[in-house]
């Protein structure tokens, strides 16, 4: 076997290797972004619900019209122990 043949069966297997592994990288990047586009419907998903969720406005009126009715009791019996 002279030294061409030698190379050329050397270069032969180096390139099949590249192949083999650049072919495998491939595969392993589709599978990737496939579960990255997955992955972002259910963040999508999940940012609709968190959206649906916020506190309504007509509920914070309420509960602040609460608080302030409080308030205004605790401030008239200050009122009131202040007058005695």
């Amino acid at each position: 076997m002279d030294m061409q043949t030698a190379f050329n069966i050397v270069g032969a297997i180096a390139g099949f290797l590249m192949v083999w592994v650049l072919t495998g990288l491939k595969d392993s990047m589709k599978q990737l972004q496939a579960a990255d586009l997955a992955l972002a419907e259910k963040v999508q998903a999940i940012e609709v619900l968190v959206a649906g969720e916020y506190i309504k406005r007509t509920e914070v009126e309420k509960d602040l019209t609460e608080i302030f009715k409080v308030c205004q009791r605790i401030e008239d019996k200050l009122d009131r122990k202040v007058d005695k």
